[in-house]
């Protein structure tokens, strides 16, 4: 028996980009194409099979310790991006900005989708959520270098709203205009979950 539901709901790609040097620049170059192998996105300086653990998991790893990337594409909505966009006084926030990967427009609060679903395109590429993506001032830096004064709020403003983190499970291109397909795990919500936030 399957263990993901595949839903009525999909998203078409709206926008896709690649970061080729974290080190020295946050922002993505845009692409009409983007081919996606087991270790990320060809050409982007997240991809790997593994990578240095940060700030998200010290409560697991020391910073700096070898693990899993799970973190290979960073997924944001463009109904999310409206949102931001307006609440920091901007007409557009430029995807460009946030790092993304890909924009996809067409699933409801995106950015909550649950952990392990599957993005799937109509060639099978296949992508896997690992967790919601969290704001951070890396972005926030970038746009207010682009558009002074409207930076210092992106954090507050993107919370919820900031898109998911993503790996691929299947190999392939993913290229402008392709739906993916949302598959969810069929799974009910964990029981403890509320008394294990606490």
């Amino acid at each position: 028996m399957p263990a993901l539901i595949p839903t009525e709901f999909s998203a078409e790609v709206t926008w896709l980009g690649l970061v080729p040097d974290r080190q020295s620049d946050l922002c993505a170059v845009p692409q009409t194409e983007l081919m996606m192998w087991f270790s990320g996105p060809e050409g982007d300086s997240h991809s790997g099979l593994t990578r240095p653990s940060c700030s998200r998991v010290t409560s697991l790893h020391l910073r700096g310790t070898e693990i899993r990337n799970v973190r290979q594409l960073s997924i944001v909505a463009a109904e999310d991006l409206q949102e931001i966009a307006a609440n920091i006084g901007l007409e557009a926030l430029d995807p460009a900005w946030l790092g993304a990967t890909l924009v996809l427009s067409g699933i409801f609060d995106f950015s909550h989708v649950p952990p392990g679903s599957r993005l799937q395109a109509t060639n099978g590429t296949t992508l896997v959520v690992d967790m919601e993506n969290r704001p951070c001032n890396l972005p926030a830096r970038v746009i207010e270098n682009a558009q002074p004064g409207h930076g210092k709020a992106f954090m507050k403003s993107a919370k919820g709203r900031r898109g998911v983190t993503a790996w691929v499970e299947r190999e392939g291109v993913l290229v402008l205009g392709d739906q993916l397909r949302l598959h969810i795990p069929d799974q009910p919500v964990w029981a403890g979950l509320a008394s294990a936030k606490t």
